[in-house]
């Protein structure tokens, strides 16, 4: 977890997937940025180049546990109610499994909706709580015309298509826009972020 150095606005609760988006983007510039603490974890199975998570790959569901586990670190720590920001398959958990009353919201960066059901987009239009998509314009899995169709299950939700974007958001242009979209909902008093920082910074090593 990465805390700013005065008490944070909001506490996003990035679900990543098998394989990492760029959330140690977040991880960095958002405390430091908007004030903004972050916790960023792996779920269950997962390999990077930090080695292995313990367990096994549950196909989202005993990953439940890993998210409410996300949840619990947050109330215990006394951080502000969190936000739940995914990437690809941590969407699914989200919209699966982020029914808690704490979470503020959800931010879904290229949602697939592959395990994630009509049936659990129903549940999040019960829960009432904020819901963004950001869809790439050319997604591997779901493009944005398509994602307003699914997401038309939740009336509230927001559909954001994101020019010439793709499913893994690289390039610091498609960084800037998913992390002050982040802003935007989590600490509007932050947005838009700055893009300079003549501060300390930290390089993202394995040790």
């Amino acid at each position: 977890m990465r805390a700013p150095c005065s008490p944070p606005g909001g506490a996003p609760s990035p679900c990543t997937p098998r394989t990492g988006w760029r959330s140690s983007k977040a991880s960095y510039r958002l405390p430091a940025l908007a004030d903004i603490a972050v916790l960023r974890f792996d779920t269950r199975g997962t390999t990077s180049r930090h080695g292995t998570s313990e367990g096994e790959f549950g196909d989202g569901e005993a990953e439940r546990y890993d998210v409410a586990a996300a949840i619990e670190f947050t109330e215990f720590e006394d951080l502000p109610e969190p936000w739940l920001v995914g990437w690809s398959f941590g969407t699914e958990l989200a919209l699966k499994w982020g029914h808690d009353p704490t979470v503020q919201g959800a931010i879904l960066l290229s949602p697939p909706l592959h395990r994630a059901t009509d049936a659990d987009l129903d549940a999040w239009a019960e829960f009432g709580r904020p819901l963004v998509a950001l869809v790439p314009e050319y997604d591997d899995y779901l493009r944005p015309d398509e994602a307003r169709k699914r997401f038309a299950r939740v009336p509230h939700a927001e559909v954001i298509g994101v020019p010439n974007a793709r499913h893994l958001w690289v390039g610091e242009p498609y960084v800037r826009i998913v992390l002050n979209e982040i802003v935007k909902r989590v600490a509007p008093q932050a947005y838009p972020l700055p893009t300079e920082w003549d501060g300390p910074y930290e390089k993202d090593t394995l040790l």
